[in-house]
């Protein structure tokens, strides 16, 4: 294995953790909510456990990701996910306004992606 293979291994595996570290966010907003200020126990414990989850993944992925990239899509899945699940889970309104707004978000992770992204920035530098 080369190293340039090495490091684009590395750096899809911080990828995949920071989706985990997404994944977790949501889990622990979720629960968050459902714990009502922290007085149904077994949702405590559930935020409790998907904080940890979040922090530990988050600050793997962020060995390798740059922390404005990392932090800012990490925000983004978990803030577009939150509000989609949130109302499926919680009976909680989306309207088609802050729907769009999620799309935007999701758009502006998809785009942050592809501007970190090394065959990029090895075909433009302007754009690094």
């Amino acid at each position: 294995m080369t190293i340039a293979s090495e490091k684009q291994a590395s750096t899809g595996r911080a990828w995949i953790m920071l989706l985990l570290a997404g994944a977790f966010e949501i889990g622990y907003a979720l629960s968050v909510a459902g714990s009502e200020a922290f007085s149904v126990l077994s949702w405590s414990v559930s935020a409790i456990v998907f904080f940890l989850l979040t922090l530990y993944a988050l600050s793997v992925a962020l060995k390798t990701i740059d922390v404005g990239i990392g932090y800012a899509v990490w925000a983004g899945i978990g803030a577009v996910g939150s509000a989609v699940f949130g109302s499926t889970l919680f009976d909680q309104t989306l309207t088609m306004t802050q729907a769009f707004w999620l799309a935007v978000i999701i758009a502006g992770v998809i785009w942050l992606k592809l501007a970190s992204s090394e065959k990029l920035q090895d075909t433009d530098p302007s754009l690094a």
